[in-house]
């Protein structure tokens, strides 16, 4: 059986690169992909904890996430195409342009 320190040095490396892609793209479809990595982290530290405390609370609020992060990939995509259609590009950069 794989200990969870395993996982959870796993998990700590997808949100590192989650973070390190939040960090330095200005691609808004990048951004997101690095949003993913960061809750897909969380759902992997969900399910070690769940496997070691024997119980399902863990894998439940992981489903929990997974739905949670469908509805952000949906709105996500949404304000992405408005930024396509507005700038005729993804970058995040040019979004300031669109304040009062």
């Amino acid at each position: 059986m794989v200990p969870a320190q395993w996982y959870l040095l796993l998990a700590a490396a997808v949100f590192c690169i989650g973070l390190f892609g939040i960090l330095t793209r200005r691609n808004a479809l990048l951004f997101l992909m690095s949003v993913e990595l960061m809750l897909n982290a969380a759902n992997i530290n969900f399910i070690a904890f769940s496997l070691q405390w024997g119980n399902v609370t863990g894998q439940t609020f992981a489903l929990f996430t997974m739905a949670l992060a469908a509805a952000e990939v949906a709105i996500g995509i949404g304000i992405i195409l408005v930024l396509y259609r507005n700038f005729k590009d993804t970058d995040v950069a040019k979004a300031t342009t669109m304040r009062w």
